[in-house]
This record gives C-alpha cells, sequence and structure tokens, in this order.
C-alpha cells in the first residue's frame, strides 16, 4: 500500500509562488499516473493537473494553465506542483493522488491513493 504526503503549503500573497511536493513510501508510484486535486471551502474538490508514468504528458485545469507546473522525480518518488501568479481563489487543501492508470486522469474516480493534504491560502 502506498503512502502520499503532502508539503509545501502555506500563506503567500496574490502573484507569489509555492512549490507542493508529494512524497510516496511503502510502494512505488513510478508506473502510475499521478494528480494534484483541490478542494476549497464549501466547494467540490476539483482536478489542478496530472501527469503520466514517464512525465511526458501533462494536463492543466483551465484555471491554473500557464501559472502552475506538474512534475515528478521517479527516482525520489516525488511529484511536484509548482504555483506561481498565485491568486486569492487559488486558496484550497491541495491533494496529491496515484491514478489507476499510468497516463493520470482529470477524473477523481480514477486515482485510488490520496495525500492528507496541504493547506494553501493566498492573500491579497
Amino acid at each position: 500500500q502506498v503512502q502520499l504526503v503532502e508539503s509545501g503549503g502555506g500563506l503567500v500573497q496574490a502573484g507569489g509562488s509555492l512549490k507542493l511536493s508529494c512524497a510516496a513510501s511503502g510502494r512505488s508510484t513510478s508506473n502510475y499516473g499521478m494528480g494534484w486535486f483541490r478542494q476549497a471551502p464549501g466547494k467540490e474538490r476539483e482536478f489542478v493537473a496530472t501527469i503520466t508514468w514517464r512525465g511526458d504528458i501533462t494536463y492543466y485545469a483551465d484555471s491554473v494553465k500557464g501559472r502552475f507546473t506538474i512534475s515528478r522525480d521517479n527516482a525520489k518518488n516525488t511529484v511536484y506542483l509548482q504555483m506561481n501568479s498565485l491568486k486569492p481563489e487559488d486558496t484550497a487543501v491541495y491533494y496529491c493522488a496515484r491514478s489507476i492508470i499510468s497516463s493520470g486522469s482529470r477524473n477523481g474516480s480514477e486515482y485510488n491513493a490520496w495525500g492528507q493534504g496541504t493547506q494553501v491560502t493566498v492573500s491579497l
């Protein structure tokens, strides 16, 4: 069984940057697509970004395209989310997840392992 632990969240001013990390332990995530999701207070969880197992293809939600970058280091069993030009509407708990398919997915139901989440707060 894999355990996913996110880190790197915090409080940042609008326009600033943060880099989230998701470290996997227990079982390798190298053969699986990975994704980032977020959930703001009172809202449903939403897709942010996903990456294939090789790290060669990525997909983003329209709301973060051009500002966020997902990447992975399979040797370190770690996935990253670089977030630039942050906006107050990016405030949420961010979760990383392991997909059941190697290409990753925008659909949360196609993930079978989730981290506990890390809070990102963007102030004006």
